[in-house]
């Protein structure tokens, strides 16, 4: 499966480390991450899931033009030249979210996730009372929580 793990660009020690976690247990679970490429939680998502396993999929999904760019986690970087427009193919990319801390860009994701009736796990994230979005405490959690529901609907 791949999961769309969206989330801040500049974060805190302990929000690097539950994205690490997360990413963490993607990759030793076989999951692809689907990301932003960039810095903070998409870095600390890519960082968890290849230090897991050397054979994880990460994919960048780059605001700008350059491949390199990415950060040295993504194994595939995508250019797409679209600025924050490129938040709708991040999420259309992936067959849950996990969203995790975020600001404006986060809530987009989160919004285009859910009018695609993904299912979403936030850790320590924008508080949503819609259907299809679960608020999770841990990245145990977060990733339990998206197996269970992407398996549900398939």
């Amino acid at each position: 499966m791949r999961v769309a793990v969206i989330g801040g660009s500049v974060i805190d020690e302990p929000t690097y480390e539950a994205a690490s976690e997360v990413g963490r247990r993607l990759g030793e679970r076989g999951h692809a991450v689907v990301c932003g490429g960039t810095t903070g939680v998409m870095e600390a998502v890519c960082r968890g899931a290849r230090e897991a396993s050397p054979d994880a999929k990460t994919i960048g999904v780059l605001p700008g033009g350059d491949r390199t760019a990415a950060n040295e986690w993504v194994t595939t970087p995508i250019v797409t030249g679209m600025g924050n427009a490129r938040n709708a193919l991040v999420v259309m990319n992936g067959d849950a979210v996990i969203a995790i801390d975020g600001e404006t860009g986060t809530l987009s994701e989160l919004g285009h996730a859910l009018d695609l009736g993904l299912p979403v796990a936030g850790l320590d994230t924008h508080a949503i009372a819609l259907d299809g979005f679960e608020a999770v405490s841990t990245p145990a959690a977060a990733v339990e929580h998206v197996e269970r529901e992407a398996a549900d609907r398939r």
